[in-house]
């Protein structure tokens, strides 16, 4: 199929006709074999384009099908054989029982078993944008839907194709060839070019139909088979210039390098689901990033408690006997039922008779902690009968039980963010484990306590009840319950994050850590990483959402630190960074919440342990192991991309100006085009297929991340790069045009095939230049173009691989290429003058050139001082 697709290039066709021609009239004319060289050396050229081209597109469609099938990859909770685990979707068979939270995808369609105020969006079927509330009188779940609210069991009852779903997805092509803006934008590049190579080709042709017409004998009525023949040369000689300035290779290169930092995203736990969001992530002037589970491990444990108006350290989970003897009896059940009667989670045992927990880390922190008290999980929750749950959002920022008591009577448990918690309750468990009202003073104290867990970089919950008389109303009170405890739970920072961070700002990137923890804990695990500065603003979402739009542009640049946000004041945060400051943002998100501001975002960031199906969908990038440092990665990889595909675009450059002038002005001066056709398909495939595999897929250096960002509106073309191709095309063409014209009294070149040799040279002078002008765009900018080269593997075969063909070309294939073996002294000044187009890329690399590309997107506000670039950044 790509050999196909690639064969249907018209250049290409029309040169295969102009070769079957060209058989056909040299065997009339020179006889056979002799008469055949010509047209099956240009077949044999368009038989390797195809090969590589089509090769090369190939091992890239397996590549971006192998991450479109990753792309589809969900994990599903399920109970399996009386088991609980985690399966993939492929995995996924009838009877199983699949357990859904907020924010999930339907992975099957089902039979709803049991649950708490489900909902479900079917807009993705039905188109109907109103949710769907799922309870025994409507049970039917379907496939690709929605979780929008509550929780609940399935039975399933079809997977895969079988599905509502799948079968829709038989008929409707999901996705496509997406275009990336890099892609679009060189697209528009190669026209342009390819409008400039024909303007060239047709020139080229005329002039030297023109010269043979004026110096053809017998006039131009009487024609001979040579002269058809000469005449259909300089025809495939112009469309063979037309070929070598179609850079087709430009496309090609931005899709190989963005396969390839693709593929070795994927092996560093990124999961790119937009191509484009690899280009724009090298373009990332700030970083809008949660806290826990991305900035901290998300691995967490209850460390410390206050109940009964004293706070206790939780020294190590083998101590539970001691505090448990230190609690009131009463006091330590009403924690126990609160931990145990108010959670999403499980408790089951593993097949090897290990217990475990399934659930989020907070929830699983809180039940570990529960086990010290209470071994039995399941006897606790056969005991009460829970009526109703309101599942934990990031709006409430709580969680609400309502449970029968055995002894009768209902109880309403709640736990969440400490001082909304706290809000709520207006009685406390005393010392006696009994409720006492709850004074101002002894507010203030646990307001303190809460503080001071906090500033120790603790999560805190509060936990409390109320205890509800029978009723026929089921709903769950807001305010009237009685504290519990405060809890705090360690979770970690990262290691590796505080270096990343520092990288991050070393790169003209901007960190801000926007998290629903309480100010002092996000405070405390800011100025750990290195996010919050001394002169840095740190406040909280309603702080935030209250101000003017003008006094959030003045306070945005030195905002560091959001935090009892919610997704709204993410939202908000993202669009005034974007629309009125221009940043280029990346933000991170896991709730289904989360998916406006990872939409609203250039570059949406989703967790993949942590995060929801919805936050997936809406995002660019899903980071599988929820680290900061793979965002940092991804940043890194973007900016590769872009730089790779300039160095690709100044090389091509380079050869296509040098390529045109050189055929044109000598077909002008002396009537033959110097580089032949067969001579210029080789070079075309150096410049496009091999020259981009060899440029377009070198790894990230740590130089990258020491610059600024490039700006959004930034030109590709660089005036850098325009020193660049200008120094030395000018260089090859000295060289050639002196070769070309006084190739033969230099060089002291006679007899009869002195014409022969001197094209040969020019020939293999041309092609040397190229190779050492590919070494040359390594780097743009640094002199030291070496730096990484032997150890990039794909860079050094290609550069070996053309040298030795290069070789072989001229000293084996001269019937087929229009040229004779060369002595090693012509091998020598070949190389040599190619060698020396690396002398004069240090000459051109040592005029300063200014690069406000770098600077023109970091716009920094009142006081604020305007990145420096080139030698000032150095």
């Amino acid at each position: 199929m790509f050999v196909w697709d690639t064969l249907r290039d018209l250049t290409l066709i029309i040169l295969m006709v102009c070769a079957v021609i060209s058989v056909g009239v040299g065997i009339a004319t020179e006889g056979w074999p002799k008469g055949t060289y010509d047209g099956l050396g240009i077949i044999l050229c368009v038989f390797l384009v195809v090969l590589v081209t089509a090769i090369s597109d190939y091992k890239q469609s397996l590549q971006f099908r192998d991450l479109d099938k990753e792309k589809r990859n969900i994990q599903v909770h399920v109970t399996r054989n009386r088991n609980r685990e985690r399966v993939s979707i492929y995995d996924m068979v009838v009877g199983d029982i699949v357990h859904l939270s907020i924010g999930d995808q339907v992975p099957a369609d089902g039979l709803f078993i049991s649950g708490y105020r489900l909902s479900i969006d079917e807009s993705s079927l039905s188109g109907e944008c109103e949710t769907v509330n799922i309870d025994k009188g409507r049970p039917f779940l379907l496939a690709g839907t929605k979780v929008q609210d509550g929780s609940g069991k399935m039975l399933v009852t079809s997977v895969g194709m079988r599905t509502e779903w799948g079968r829709l997805m038989v008929t409707v092509s999901e996705g496509g060839n997406e275009e990336t803006p890099l892609q679009a934008k060189l697209n528009g590049v190669a026209t342009i070019i390819g409008k400039i190579g024909l303007a060239f080709a047709v020139l080229t042709f005329l002039v030297l139909t023109a010269q043979f017409l004026a110096a053809k004998h017998g006039g131009i009525t009487k024609w001979t088979m040579d002269d058809a023949l000469s005449l259909l040369n300089f025809f495939v000689t112009a469309v063979t210039i037309l070929v070598v300035a179609v850079p087709e290779g430009l496309p090609l290169a931005v899709t190989l390098s963005l396969a390839f930092a693709m593929k070795k995203l994927m092996n560093s736990r990124a999961l790119v689901r937009h191509l484009s969001a690899c280009e724009t992530m090298g373009s990332a002037s700030c970083i809008c990033t949660d806290k826990t589970g991305t900035l901290t491990t998300n691995h967490m444990v209850v460390t410390h408690i206050w109940i009964c108006g004293e706070a206790k350290t939780v020294e190590c989970n083998r101590r539970g006997n001691a505090l448990k003897s230190s609690i009131p009896e009463k006091a330590a059940k009403a924690l126990v039922l609160g931990i145990f009667l108010n959670t999403s989670s499980e408790v089951v045992k593993g097949r090897d008779g290990k217990t475990e927990i399934f659930g989020s880390p907070t929830e699983t922190a809180l039940l570990e902690f529960g086990l010290l008290f209470q071994k039995d999980f399941d006897a606790v929750k056969r005991e009460c009968k829970t009526i109703k749950v309101e599942p934990f959002n990031s709006v409430k920022k709580s969680m609400l039980a309502l449970v029968a008591l055995p002894s009768g009577g209902l109880r309403a448990f709640v736990k969440g963010a400490a001082e909304i918690i706290l809000g709520m309750c207006d009685k406390i468990v005393g010392k006696d484990g009994e409720s006492v009202s709850l004074s101002v003073e002894q507010r203030k104290d646990i307001a303190n306590v809460i503080d001071g867990f906090g500033c120790k970089a603790l999560r805190t919950l509060c936990l409390a009840f109320k205890d509800i008389e029978n009723s026929s109303d089921d709903s769950i009170p807001d305010s009237g319950y009685t504290l519990i405890a405060v809890v705090g739970i360690k979770d970690p920072v990262r290691p590796g994050v505080k270096e990343a961070v520092q990288t991050c700002l070393a790169a003209g990137i901007t960190v801000r850590m926007v998290t629903g923890d309480n100010i002092s804990t996000a405070k405390a695990i800011a100025k750990e990483c290195g996010i919050l500065t001394d002169d840095g603003i740190a406040m909280e979402g309603p702080d935030f959402r209250g101000k003017s739009t003008r006094e959030m542009k003045l306070l945005i640049p030195k905002l560091q630190v959001m935090a009892r946000s919610l997704p709204l004041d993410k939202h908000k945060l993202v669009t005034m960074l974007r629309k009125e400051l221009k940043e280029v943002v990346a933000v991170t998100g896991d709730g289904t919440n989360d998916a406006p501001a990872l939409h609203e975002a250039d570059i949406g960031l989703a967790m993949g342990i942590a995060g929801t199906e919805v936050a997936k969908e809406r995002a660019d990038v899903v980071i599988m192991d929820d680290n900061f440092k793979t965002i940092v990665n991804v940043a890194k990889w973007g900016r590769s991309v872009y730089i790779n595909i300039q160095k690709f675009v100044q090389f091509q450059l380079t050869v296509n100006v040098v390529a045109l002038i050189t055929n044109f002005v000598s077909a002008c001066v002396s009537g033959s085009a110097p580089l032949t056709a067969v001579q210029l398909l080789w070079v075309n495939m150096i410049m496009d297929s091999l020259g981009a595999l060899a440029l377009a897929t070198e790894p990230p250096h740590d130089g990258l991340m020491k610059r600024p960002p490039v700006g959004r509106n930034a030109h590709f073309i660089t005036r850098v790069m325009w020193r660049n191709i200008i120094g030395q095309s000018l260089y090859q063409l000295a060289v050639l045009g002196i070769l070309s014209f006084e190739g033969k009294r230099l060089l002291k070149l006679n007899g009869a095939d002195s014409a022969s040799i001197l094209n040969t040279l020019l020939f293999n002078t041309f092609v040397f230049c190229q190779i050492f002008n590919e070494i040359n765009s390594r780097d743009m900018e640094k002199i030291n173009v070496f730096r990484g080269m032997f150890s990039s593997r794909i860079f050094m075969i290609i550069l070996v691989s053309t040298v030795v063909l290069q070789i072989v070309i001229v000293e084996f294939f001269g019937t087929f290429a229009d040229t004779v073996p060369l002595s090693l002294e012509l091998w020598g000044i070949s190389i040599l003058l190619g060698a020396v187009s690396l002398l004069v890329a240090v000459i051109l690399k040592c005029i300063p050139i200014s690069t406000p590309n770098y600077t023109e997107n970091v716009k920094h506000h009142d006081g604020y001082e305007l990145l420096p670039s080139g030698p000032d950044l150095a």
